[in-house]
């Protein structure tokens, strides 16, 4: 197994600490962690989990469009984050581990070091009443 980039480490920590649901990427867009948040929204811990690849993880968490469908890896903003190197923002649904449905907001913030991508940070949070009705 390579070394991780010090920034990934790095962002790992800080999110470990983090009462917002969050996921960590690489640059590739495969899942490498997710926070303690992040698993009680799932129902599935990171532990449990474990490392999924990007198709993988957008199957069976998602996000997924309002036919039910995973949205096209294309249209995410953490692709754009990985690819552009520019924050992405959306709203979506993703699925628990025990097939709830939950429609959140997402942001995805790219980590970009000295050498170049090196992946992205995604925070989100449970859509509420007071924010369906804005954006």
């Amino acid at each position: 197994m390579s070394q991780k980039p010090l920034e990934l480490i790095l962002a790992r920590n800080l999110m470990t600490s983090l009462s917002t649901p969050a996921f960590l990427v690489d640059e590739r867009g495969d899942l490498i962690f997710y926070n303690e948040a992040a698993g009680a929204l799932l129902g599935i811990s990171f532990e449990e989990q474990g490392r999924m690849h990007a198709e993988e993880w957008s199957h069976a968490v998602g996000p997924f469009g309002k036919d039910g469908n995973p949205l096209p890896i294309e249209e995410l903003p953490t692709t754009q984050a990985l690819r552009q190197g520019r924050p992405g923002h959306g709203t979506f649904t993703v699925r628990s581990a025990k097939g709830e449905d939950y429609e959140i907001e997402s942001t995805a913030l790219p980590i970009v070091a000295e050498g170049g991508q090196e992946g992205a940070m995604i925070f989100f949070w449970p859509r509420t009443n007071d924010t369906q009705g804005s954006g």
